[in-house]
């Protein structure tokens, strides 16, 4: 009995310490990265039932950055393999780019509780999701690719793939929409006898059953509270009406003197739009009820004046630029960075 008791112990003890390694970072941002809470007072021209909060521009991001570490990832492996991706650094970029966002929020309204529960919740899962990747790819799966030699095999070719169509699918689509079984039926399908094949089935196998199951538990949740709105309402002017005809998703609500009431779809589609009307000549006036709003560029330059923070991105030779801008500036913005010096990214809405 005593051996049992002694190895109940070591779990006991073992479960506590990685209570305390994942709950850290959350302790830190909640307690040492605050803002000063001064607020610039500003009179929405959209009634309250097309309001988001404004710090949401912000705390999208946490979100994103899962999203744009998976396409690192598959930049990575692309031509190289699972071991030699940053997973830590990408945790790491995670939870100081949120201690930023969160000082800068508390300006902007500061975050309720129900998005700083889910940054945290996200945050720690995929710190778990990036320590046990981490673990077994850089012990069993470095060996797997050392017996199989230089050359990729075909399920690493075919997991590259799976893993740029996922990272292109989050960009729109919320992930627990991913059809993780299909891919797991592909790597079945597309097995050869090379021992990493093998090996790369079993692995992601268990990879995607996992993710399917979790999958299965967040879209029964989100069914009983409901998702989130895929629209939302802007103002806006330009020289002419006429030029908000025949962009992909904009919708007039309403003609109110020199300005238009618009509605129109949410996350990257929204960027894609935005970026047209920037180029037709239309200026915002507001977003969802607010004057501030956040979004991401790429360049070559580790730092640009004025960015709220700065990193270097996994798998490219490249940067990434947090902004936060007015929205009457933010096509102004855009048409400014169409000649560089940094590419338009992804704008945040709320």
């Amino acid at each position: 009995m005593r051996w049992l008791v002694r190895w109940i112990v070591r779990l006991v003890v073992l479960a506590l310490l990685l209570a305390v390694v994942f709950i850290a970072p959350v302790a830190w941002v909640e307690l040492a990265c605050r803002g000063d809470a001064v607020a610039r007072p500003y009179d929405p021209i959209l009634p309250p039932a097309d309001h988001r909060a404004e710090s949401r521009t912000l705390l999208t991001y946490p979100e994103w950055h899962i999203v744009h570490a998976y396409d690192d990832y598959a930049e990575v492996i692309e031509n190289g393999d699972p071991h030699e991706f940053g997973y830590f650094n990408a945790v790491k970029t995670y939870w100081t780019s949120l201690c930023a966002l969160k000082k800068q929020a508390s300006a902007h309204g500061g975050v309720d509780r129900s998005t700083k529960e889910l940054v945290y919740v996200i945050g720690v899962s995929f710190s778990a999701e990036m320590a046990l990747k981490a673990l077994y790819e850089q012990t069993f799966g470095l060996v797997a690719t050392l017996v199989r030699g230089d050359a990729q095999s075909p399920l690493d070719k075919l997991s590259a793939q799976q893993a740029a169509d996922y990272a292109t699918f989050l960009q729109q689509v919320p992930w627990y929409k991913y059809d993780f079984a299909a891919d797991a039926a592909a790597l079945r399908a597309a097995q050869t006898d090379n021992p990493r094949d093998l090996e790369r089935r079993l692995a992601l196998g268990v990879e995607y059953a996992a993710k399917a199951a979790y999958a299965g538990m967040i879209a029964a949740a989100v069914d009983t509270v409901g998702a989130d709105e895929l629209t939302l309402r802007m103002v806006v002017k330009g020289p002419d009406a006429a030029v908000l005809e025949g962009l992909d998703g904009l919708s007039v609500v309403e003609h109110r003197g020199n300005i238009i009431i618009v509605e129109a779809p949410r996350y990257r589609a929204l960027t894609r739009l935005l970026i047209q009307m920037a180029d037709r000549g239309i200026d915002l006036v507001e977003i969802a009820g607010n004057d501030d709003v956040m979004f991401t560029a790429l360049s070559d330059q580790a730092q640009m004046a004025d960015a709220l923070f700065s990193f270097r991105r996994q798998g490219y030779d490249d940067y990434r630029h947090l902004f936060l801008v007015p929205v009457s500036d933010l096509m102004g913005t855009l048409r400014r960075f169409a000649d560089g010096p940094a590419q338009v990214e992804h704008v945040h809405d709320y």
